[in-house]
């Protein structure tokens, strides 16, 4: 960008300088010309992949561009750019309750991306945080809701934060996807 002005002003400098537009329109239609340029240039950015830019036009949203590579936008669009690759999230090992009132130590890995870009950006204040408040409530209800280990007085097996790791990951990416839909975030994986 600022080598095309530069490479820009420089012409018209050398053009000025030799006389060849010295008169008063041919310099005004070399000004023009730059400012068309700067225009531009000033429109223009690069995509990578899995990358997303949110464009805005004086505060209000006029869309999304995911496509990859070498863009071009209205020079006035403020752009904000979004990754839209898989993120981990290891949330902190917390001292939980379990169904039974037992303490219980827990902690999960959460795999999520960015799958709507503008609800991310603009139905709350920073989905990174959000993600991590929103999944260590939702470890603290899962644990609240089963028992860590089988009773001994309990004559049928039950699902257990111990024994029955894929359902209760099954429903913590259920109910993680719950709490992140509002954000635009998607939930790949949960353990």
């Amino acid at each position: 960008m600022a080598a095309l002005v530069g490479a820009g002003v420089l012409g018209i400098v050398a053009l000025i300088a030799s006389r060849a537009v010295a008169s008063l329109p041919g310099v005004l239609a070399l000004l023009a010309l730059l400012a068309f340029c700067v225009l531009v240039g000033v429109g223009l950015f690069m995509l990578q992949p899995n990358e997303a830019a949110i464009c805005t036009l004086f505060g209000e949203y006029r869309g999304t561009d995911r496509s990859e590579g070498l863009r071009w936008v209205n020079p006035f669009y403020a752009r904000r750019r979004i990754s839209l690759r898989a993120r981990n999230l290891n949330a902190p090992t917390l001292k939980v309750n379990d169904r039974r009132g037992n303490p219980v130590e827990i902690g999960a890995a959460v795999v999520w991306r960015v799958a709507d870009t503008a609800r991310a950006v603009f139905a709350v204040d920073d989905f990174e945080a959000y993600v991590r408040v929103q999944a260590e409530a939702a470890l603290r209800h899962l644990a609240s809701l089963y028992n860590y280990d089988e009773g001994e007085d309990l004559g049928h097996p039950e699902v257990t934060l111990r024994g029955s790791l894929d359902a209760v990951a099954e429903a913590l990416k259920t109910e993680l996807q719950a709490r992140f839909g509002p954000a635009g975030v998607e939930v790949l994986d949960a353990k």
